[in-house]
């Protein structure tokens, strides 16, 4: 016996049509892909927007867009803060606290391509431009890939060799993301997932989901799905049971087949069979279904895109008695006009589907195929076969009744409104770059530019982009956490580099009132506290006193740090104020494997959270990290004999500590020096040595004696990358 069923409303595939499938195909494809033991049952339509953190919960697979909850599979201790703020002006100091969660959550037993939109609790975290709304370490997306690396957040958190990476899971990782905004514990999240570009094909979609099992032609195509359900007839059985799908099986194998509603051929007259071995067969036979067995209203319920997404629900009714109604979950991505013609059709066929039919034919029958809609001799309508049965030496057709076709509904179907959160900026974003000489410890080998950004007290962020020569903008990551800048007040004159100063003091104004400077100890500043950028001279202060709402007063400087004492004597007013803090920078260039080049450009441009413009900064790169700092301690000494003995002592960049007493390590390749002997802006000798010392004998001071101007003598270490920065001495005016 072979058997094909065409599914009612209502039955999945793992019912009359799994059983169809098992008849045909025997139980080596049963067992294998349709009726293998039930396991967890797949969410339906609301549960993919309620997110989890159940172990063993299923995982959809995402097909088109789709928006959902997903399920939390890795999660930190709340990380806690300590913020001092206040203690100027009278007002006592406040110290507040907040917190940060980190967490991993599984989108998709799918790849997936991005993740567009985010809400956290019904309010949008992320907007369309990627910017987020509340603050966030970082934000990564694992694609999904059979070749996924994992994350480093949870390979240091948990061990690498105990961090699996989740390889066919498609999950998002938070990095510290600011719980204030929602009571400090980590919201309920709903993400706009793009798994595939533009819509999917039904076809395509069974396909894959049956591991190319079952195929199928002109079936359309869904905006958006989430598959998910104990085996794969229960994945398909929501497109079945809603676009009436027959199960065909031909020479190619199994396929989908869409029931038609035009009639094709005419069954019946001659067909049907009177007697069978001499035993009379009832060759037709009719029935029909009370009225009041079919609903009175059919609610189709979906996702809508329309409504970012989020469930919606199309409901048609019909006239007459009867008091059932009837709701059919569909977890795909329809317009209301699609949902609510779906529900037209799925009423009219319940309506017209009360009356049934079974033939029993010839074997001329066996042409037709379930699923086709066929007209039968005598009797009116368009009747479409649901089961083709060979049995007892006959063919026995089974059909139902369907609509005529050209019916239509009239058109004006809503989604509804929709109540949505604006996606606004949160103020414009400030941008800094600077080219830094080594603070830390340990050789650097290429120039480091570092990019820090901060804004008003709503800021989050930015995005940050590389400008090109031709304008082109290529993104290199986003921004660290807001930086505390300003701008200078007052010039700020020159100093000492080797001593305390307490005479001058650094006046700034913040970007923002709620920035604020503190003093430090002589512990702290040996630690690095307060080390600050200002113009281009690195210096620290121990004290901090507050003149305004947003402006200081420091005090107790350290002037010219890591060799910037080039820079004290060319400060005005209006330059840039910085305070360097490591978890507030990036180097952006450098971050994805790009090296800032000696003398070329860069121009970084940043994106904030709704920036109608981008701020940038662009700067030449000098090369700070890979400079040498000038020798200092330069000495001219007569040699009694008319002549002059030069020295100096040598520094390094690759240590500013002077910890064991010995010279320091030498940083370089090579320890070569260059000296220029000048007259004025005229130079006299050029010479390269290997020794910190120099003599510029009788003969050579003979020899150069005619020469106008100020003698002067500049040396210079070579360095392995670049020449180092001058030291100058004046010999004779």
């Amino acid at each position: 016996m072979a058997t094909i069923v065409l599914t009612a409303l209502g039955t999945a595939i793992g019912g009359p049509l799994g059983g169809a499938i098992g008849g045909m195909i025997g139980n080596s494809f049963d067992h294998a892909v349709l009726f293998k033991p039930k396991g967890v049952e797949g969410r339906r339509l609301t549960e993919v927007q309620v997110q989890t953190s159940t172990y063993g919960s299923q995982i959809p697979k995402l097909f088109g867009t789709m928006r959902v909850a997903g399920t939390v599979i890795w999660a930190t201790d709340l990380k806690e803060t300590r913020h001092r703020s206040g203690g100027g002006k009278g007002r006592p100091r406040v110290t507040s606290y907040s917190y940060s969660a980190s967490f991993a959550v599984a989108l998709s037993a799918r790849a997936v391509r991005s993740v567009r939109r985010i809400w956290a609790d019904g309010n949008l975290l992320r907007g369309v431009a990627g910017d987020f709304k509340t603050e966030v370490g970082a934000f990564r997306l694992h694609g999904g890939g059979e070749d996924q690396a994992v994350d480093p957040l949870i390979a240091a958190a948990e061990g690498v060799g105990l961090t699996p990476g989740h390889r066919g899971i498609a999950y998002a990782v938070f990095e510290d993301l600011a719980l204030a905004d929602y009571g400090n514990r980590i919201p309920s999240l709903t993400f706009e997932v793009e798994a595939d570009e533009g819509a999917v094909s039904v076809a395509g979609l069974a396909a894959e989901l049956s591991g190319g099992m079952l195929t199928g032609e002109g079936l359309g195509s869904l905006g958006g799905m989430a598959a998910s359900g104990a085996d794969v007839g229960d994945a398909l059985a929501p497109l079945v049971e809603a676009f009436g799908l027959a199960l065909v099986a031909d020479d190619g194998g199994l396929r989908l087949r869409a029931s038609g509603t035009e009639g094709g051929a005419a069954v019946g007259g001659g067909g049907l069979c009177r007697s069978v071995n001499g035993r009379t067969l009832e060759g037709f036979e009719q029935s029909g279904g009370a009225a009041d067995g079919v609903p009175v209203a059919l609610s189709v319920r979906y996702y809508d895109a329309e409504r970012d997404y989020q469930a919606g629900v199309q409901r048609i009714g019909r006239p007459g008695p009867g008091r059932l109604e009837q709701g059919m979950d569909l977890p795909a991505v329809l317009t209301g006009e699609e949902a609510r013609s779906l529900a037209a059709r799925k009423m009219g066929m319940a309506w017209t589907g009360r009356a049934t039919m079974t033939l029993r034919c010839g074997w001329d029958a066996l042409r037709h195929a379930p699923g086709d809609v066929v007209t039968v001799d005598g009797v009116p309508g368009l009747w479409r076969i649901e089961e083709r049965e060979w049995e007892a030496m006959a063919v026995r057709l089974a059909l139902r009744r369907v609509p005529g076709a050209g019916a239509a509904m009239p058109a004006g179907a809503s989604s509804g409104a929709v109540v949505r959160q604006a996606d606004r900026p949160h103020g414009p974003t400030t941008l800094m770059l600077a080219d830094l000489p080594p603070i830390r410890d340990g050789l650097v080998t290429a120039p480091v530019v570092v990019a820090a950004a901060s804004g008003g007290e709503g800021w989050r962020g930015a995005a940050l982009f590389a400008i090109g020569a031709t304008g082109e903008a290529s993104p290199v990551g986003r921004t660290a956490g807001r930086a505390v800048m300003g701008r200078l007040d007052a010039a700020l004159p020159e100093g000492s580099a080797t001593l305390i100063d307490a005479v001058h003091a650094v006046q700034v104004t913040l970007l923002a009132a709620d920035m604020e400077l503190n003093g430090a100890d002589e512990a702290a500043l040996a630690l690095g506290r307060n080390l600050c950028l200002v113009g281009r001279e690195l210096i620290q202060f121990s004290h901090a006193v507050q003149t305004g709402e947003a402006s200081f007063r420091l005090e107790g400087l350290r002037r010219g740090l890591f060799g910037t004492e080039w820079a004290m004597a060319i400060h005005e007013v209006g330059e840039d104020f910085l305070l360097l803090e490591e978890d507030r920078l990036v180097e952006p260039l450098a971050a994805y494997g790009g090296v800032p080049e000696m003398g070329g450009a860069v121009r970084i441009a940043a994106v904030g959270v709704g920036d109608s413009e981008p701020g940038e900064a662009s700067l030449t790169v000098t090369g700070e990290a890979v400079v040498p700092p000038s020798p200092v301690h330069l000495t001219a000494r007569a040699d009694g004999a008319g002549g002059w003995t030069i020295g100096w002592t040598r520094r390094s960049r690759n240590g500013w500590r002077w910890t064991s007493g010995t010279d320091v390590s030498l940083g370089e390749d090579r320890e070569e020096y260059e000296l220029r002997l000048l007259a004025g802006a005229d130079e006299l000798r050029r010479v390269v040595t290997d020794r910190p010392f120099w003599t510029y004998d009788a003969a050579a001071v003979a020899e150069d004696m005619g020469s106008a101007g100020e003698r002067a003598v500049e040396v210079r270490q070579i360095g392995s990358h670049a020449l180092g920065r001058a030291a100058r001495l004046v010999l004779a005016g």
